[in-house]
């Protein structure tokens, strides 16, 4: 039987203080911090850009046939 290890690359981070949004994002490896601003209208978004993530490079789908 097989195993597997995650290693955690990136950690991400969404905040929103006083209506404005901000983006972190860490590099676990480097230790490193980066931080933007993220519009509203990016952050209403996201649902949308995940799915997009998702069906490109999620688990393949089986094809059905015709």
């Amino acid at each position: 039987m097989e195993t597997s290890t995650q290693t955690l690359l990136f950690a991400a981070e969404l905040i929103e203080e006083n209506g404005t949004y901000t983006l972190v994002v860490e590099d676990v490896d480097k230790g490193t911090v980066q931080s933007t601003p993220v519009p509203r209208a990016m952050v209403d978004r996201l649902p949308v850009f995940l799915a997009a993530l998702t069906a490109r490079f999620g688990p393949e789908q089986p094809r059905r046939g015709w």
